[in-house]
């Protein structure tokens, strides 16, 4: 249990850097929310994987391998997010709203393939 708080922990910042970019894709830059969501989860997972890394699974095996791991999943979890999105909104919902949906979602699976593939 001790470990999933350290992931939500760190989740918790890299969703903050997700919805930063996410915001600004869509306000600033005029980017559909689905795509969006994607592009701010890529950015976030780069956020993730050092901060789960380091601190939620203090992992020591070679970087290159769980990266490609960690990716791998930040991928997975960046599709599930846009699919989420995609049909919020056009069901009608905001679409953080329809984010925070996603969000949720993705946590938990997300956080089951880290750590038992990625970080395992």
């Amino acid at each position: 249990m001790q470990r999933f708080v350290r992931y939500s922990a760190i989740g918790a910042v890299a969703t903050a850097t997700h919805y930063a970019v996410l915001l600004l894709a869509v306000e600033a830059a005029g980017l559909a929310p689905w795509w969006a969501s994607g592009l701010g989860a890529v950015v976030g997972a780069q956020v993730a994987y050092i901060g789960n890394r380091h601190y939620t699974f203090a992992h020591r095996g070679p970087v290159r391998e769980s990266w490609l791991r960690f990716q791998g999943t930040a991928v997975l979890g960046a599709l599930i997010g846009m699919a989420v999105v995609a049909l919020g909104t056009a069901w009608g919902a905001h679409y953080l709203a329809a984010q925070v949906l996603a969000t949720a979602l993705t946590l938990v699976v997300t956080y089951l393939i880290n750590r038992s593939w990625s970080f395992g």
